[in-house]
């Protein structure tokens, strides 16, 4: 009871947090970050191991640069985040612009649904969030739902404000064919790393043996859609681009596995070309091969 009562006064909290100007929650955001590095250090041991086992080639000099902007910018995209709760459909859609969406829409004017697949790099939330203003179909975004259940429908009613549909990821499948008569597109975040006893394949990322979630294969390979990747780009404090990339126009034509290995690379040179916007706070090689057999 005690903790439900917490969760409430926090979601009441961050609503009202939320409302604050952008420049005013820029400048929190940057207090934030002196006191999550210099001070409380948080996940600073999982990110610093992070990115000196993917980039064994820099110094310990350039790990540490890469290191402090990405708390920077992580201090910031966690205010702006909180931000969706109150961000305007007009706002958003001057924050966010996609590039290529015609290719998307193409496919929805011809009655056919496609995939989409992304990171965790940028602010995915906002593309996601922005995607639901811009795209004149239905998106139905793939999520893991969290423990809270306070929190999650708080995130919910956020992520869904402009139209989108969060899907549970273990209700996927089930939707899909609720929806299979309806040009749709359903997204996923296809980073996230499996719980050990899904881990059934591994590849090499970003220097690692990493384990990889192979549901957008499978779904693109029992559908036939295309697959879209949402590549985003950070342009400036609170501006991103999504340039909407084909990676696979005939998914039943590929190897096998070959879909996960395309958007893993793609993802993986976008990293490399600007590592600080990737979510290094998260514990992505936790599972190791031998653990998982």
């Amino acid at each position: 009871m005690i903790k439900k009562s917490f969760s409430y006064i926090g979601v009441v909290f961050l609503s009202f947090f939320s409302l604050l100007p952008m420049q005013v929650l820029y400048l929190i955001a940057a207090i934030c970050y002196y006191i999550l590095y210099y001070l409380v250090g948080y996940r600073k041991k999982v990110v610093r191991e992070n990115l000196v086992n993917s980039f064994p080639e820099k110094s310990l000099e350039e790990i540490i640069n890469i290191e402090k902007r990405f708390f920077r910018y992580f201090a910031d995209l966690t205010v702006e985040v909180i931000k969706m709760h109150s961000i305007s459909e007009k706002e958003v859609q001057k924050r966010v612009k996609f590039t290529n969406l015609h290719l998307v829409e193409a496919h929805f004017n011809k009655g056919e649904s496609v995939l989409a697949c992304t990171g965790h790099y940028g602010n995915w939330e906002w593309g996601m969030l922005a995607l639901g203003a811009h795209l004149s179909k239905t998106a139905y975004v793939i999520y893991k739902p969290l423990n809270n259940k306070i929190f999650d429908n708080w995130f919910l009613k956020m992520r869904s404000k402009f139209g989108n549909v969060c899907v549970p990821m273990r209700q996927t499948l089930r939707m899909l064919t609720s929806k299979k008569n309806e040009a749709s597109m359903f997204c996923f975040a296809s980073d996230q790393s499996p719980v050990r006893g899904e881990a059934h394949y591994w590849l090499n990322f970003l220097n690692q043996d990493t384990s990889a979630l192979l549901g957008l294969e499978k779904i693109a390979l029992q559908t036939n859609r295309p697959i879209f990747y949402f590549r985003l780009k950070y342009l400036k404090r609170g501006y991103y681009e999504v340039d909407c990339v084909p990676i696979c126009p005939v998914p039943k034509e590929t190897k096998e596995h070959e879909i996960t290995d395309i958007h893993f690379n793609l993802l993986e040179q976008i990293i490399n070309e600007e590592p600080s916007y990737w979510l290094w706070s998260h514990r992505r090689w936790k599972t190791k091969r031998e653990d998982a057999s």
